[in-house]
């Protein structure tokens, strides 16, 4: 949808500071409420050049030709300033990069933070396979995800993203990310694939089982935190880095969630595996112990309904039942246990 310039200026009361929810560098986000009554989030450039204009024209090509529940949805944009301006859902609870570094002692609990993890990876599963054109995001960090009132994770910022033909092996591009989350193959090669989202996808994940920052994080030795992370879970001391918070409420996930982050933060690119792997084996840790007792029960009472039909004959033996039902049993018994 194209939206005027007005319109935009009207619903942010001409950009009132009052009204910014954020930004960096390169842009600045403000809220806004469109005539039609949504409520949008506004992001207006900082600086008027090329490579910003690019980006901007990016993020529309690509944003307006997918649709999933994970990723932020782009409402418009306006097309009358030097470089557009988009307007986006309105996502109401900040950034996962608010949520876990907050200077409280406990952050987000550890069943919200796998769900969380879950839905980022599928909506990189998405744009990896599920599009006919696949898309390599190329900024995945704690700050590109949104979070709704249900902590519900949208995958946003898509300036630096890029769409890769199947029959391509990858495009050699401008080395583009964020310090910390960068591929190293990537980085020295310059070869862009879906591996390099998988491997900051993996770091992401050790950012969430640690609550440490990997662009600041540096251990008395002087490892970054991929590396030290690595060595204490070969060493089997991995506690020593983790979250408290996750240690006391994760279990026995901890160590499987874990164990995927290795495999996706692994140096050669073709050893890691698919963000489709990496969601099925996150979804399959969300079935917790009492959803499969609930199935368990739930398969009984199936059980003891369909053994309530059959009735002891006057000849029978305790304990023993024949199938001796009236013609109006059998006709229930057959539609519904279909033989």
């Amino acid at each position: 949808m194209l939206i005027s310039l007005e319109e935009l200026e009207k619903a942010t009361n001409n950009f009132d500071q009052a009204r910014r929810l954020g930004g960096g560098g390169h842009g600045t986000v403000y809220k806004g409420i469109l005539s039609d009554l949504h409520v949008v989030a506004i992001k207006k450039s900082n600086i008027n050049v090329k490579r910003e204009i690019d980006e901007f024209i990016n993020e529309v090509a690509i944003l307006s030709q997918i649709n999933h529940r994970n990723i932020v949805k782009l409402r418009g944009c306006c097309l009358e300033t030097e470089v557009p301006l988009l307007a986006y859902e309105f996502i109401s609870n900040g950034t996962l990069s608010d949520h876990l570094h907050m200077e409280e002692p406990r952050s987000l609990p550890w069943k919200d933070r796998l769900r969380i993890m879950t839905d980022i990876s599928k909506a990189l599963a998405y744009l990896h396979s599920a599009v006919s054109v696949p898309v390599i995001h190329r900024d995945i960090k704690p700050s590109n995800i949104l979070l709704d009132d249900t902590l519900t994770a949208k995958v946003s910022d898509f300036g630096a993203s890029r769409y890769v033909s199947v029959d391509q092996a990858g495009p050699t591009t401008a080395v583009q990310g964020t310090i910390g989350y960068l591929d190293p193959m990537y980085y020295y090669q310059g070869r862009l694939t879906e591996n390099s989202d998988v491997y900051s996808f993996g770091v992401l994940l050790v950012e969430l089982l640690t609550r440490r920052k990997p662009s600041l994080y540096r251990s008395s030795e002087g490892d970054g935190l991929v590396t030290r992370f690595l060595t204490l879970l070969a060493e089997g001391n991995l506690s020593e880095i983790l979250d408290p918070q996750v240690v006391k409420e994760g279990c026995s996930t901890v160590d499987e969630v874990a164990s995927v982050a290795a495999s996706c933060i692994k140096l050669k690119a073709e050893e890691r595996p698919t963000m489709r792997q990496v969601e099925m084996a996150l979804e399959a840790l969300q079935v917790s112990k009492e959803h499969v007792a609930e199935l368990i029960e739930e398969t009984d009472n199936m059980k003891s309904v369909a053994t309530d039909y059959p009735r002891v004959s006057k000849g029978a033996k305790p304990g023993e039942a024949t199938r001796c039902y009236s013609l109006e049993e059998e006709f229930l018994l057959s539609a519904t246990y279909p033989r």
